[in-house]
């Protein structure tokens, strides 16, 4: 522990930048609003009656 060594510190803070980097995009992201297109339940029923007949 008494000797630095350039690339373990670099490692170090590099890690250290990452995982802050991550909490600062999981904190601007959380829970955004995205409106997801509904499924077309009829054309899913007919595929999975499809389905259903070759099995």
């Amino acid at each position: 522990m008494g000797s630095f060594d350039l690339g373990v510190g670099m490692a170090f803070w590099l890690m250290n930048a990452s995982a802050l980097l991550c909490v600062i995009y999981g904190v601007i992201y959380w829970n955004k609003d995205k409106q997801e297109k509904p499924i077309n339940m009829a054309k899913w029923n007919k595929d999975e009656d499809k389905i259903n007949e070759e099995l």
